[in-house]
């Protein structure tokens, strides 16, 4: 699968990702935060859902990366919203300039997870998003490096970033809204690590399912290179 179109299902699935998972998503952020995460996503959401079907939408990955985040800025809000947006934007500029390939994707993901990271001032075990993204990003590029291909790299991404967001559950919170309730804070699930779980869900499911009319997913070997 062509790098344009991979970003392009990407998006639009983590679009369809957000909006259907908007209740879980606000029910998780009630417990230990403002309650607005899912509705903010969703928002967010619909407008890269909508920049996806203009007639003059971007056409590589590099800027549909770049317009997505520029999007979530704008109307996610909060801290999400610049979190993502820059994700999103730094994966963009990650793929710059002539067609990576999907073994740059790898790359990509981490320019993502930089950006987060510098941003929110978060690590593992903060009780955030970096939680499920951090060790998604590590499966990837684990697969990536024994030569395993773009499938097997997204549905391993997928599965740490499940148990990473899962592990958030027994923490408690030092950073964002969450950090102010302390002790009472252990026992709830991150909202934003929930969030990130669906991102890299949506990518191994667009990468792994039958392909759509539109698109020819193809198993390319995820060696550097290629």
């Amino acid at each position: 699968m062509q790098d344009d179109a991979l970003a392009r299902a990407w998006l639009r699935g983590f679009a369809r990702a957000v909006e259907e998972g908007e209740e879980r998503l606000t029910a998780l952020d009630s417990a230990i935060g403002d309650g607005d995460h899912g509705i903010n996503m969703r928002r967010g959401a619909s407008h890269v859902r909508r920049m996806l079907l203009r007639d003059q939408a971007p056409g590589t990955a590099c800027e549909l990366l770049d317009e997505a985040g520029l999007l979530l800025r704008d109307h996610v809000g909060g801290s999400a919203g610049v979190l993502y947006g820059s994700a999103f934007q730094a994966m963009g500029g990650a793929l710059h300039g002539d067609r990576a390939g999907v073994a740059r994707l790898g790359d990509a993901l981490q320019a993502g997870l930089d950006a987060v990271v510098r941003l929110g001032a978060a690590v593992a075990g903060d009780k955030t998003m970096v939680d499920a993204y951090a060790p998604a990003v590590t499966a990837f590029r684990a697969v990536c490096a024994r030569g395993g291909d773009l499938g097997e790299a997204a549905t391993a991404a997928a599965a740490a970033a499940k148990t990473g967001a899962r592990s958030t559950i027994p923490m408690q919170a030092r950073k964002g809204r969450a950090s102010y309730l302390g002790y009472r804070s252990v026992g709830h699930l991150d909202p934003g690590a929930a969030s990130t779980e669906m991102l890299f869900r949506s990518l191994a499911t667009e990468v792994t399912a039958g392909p759509e009319p539109e698109y020819s997913y193809v198993r390319i070997a995820c060696m550097p290179g290629v």
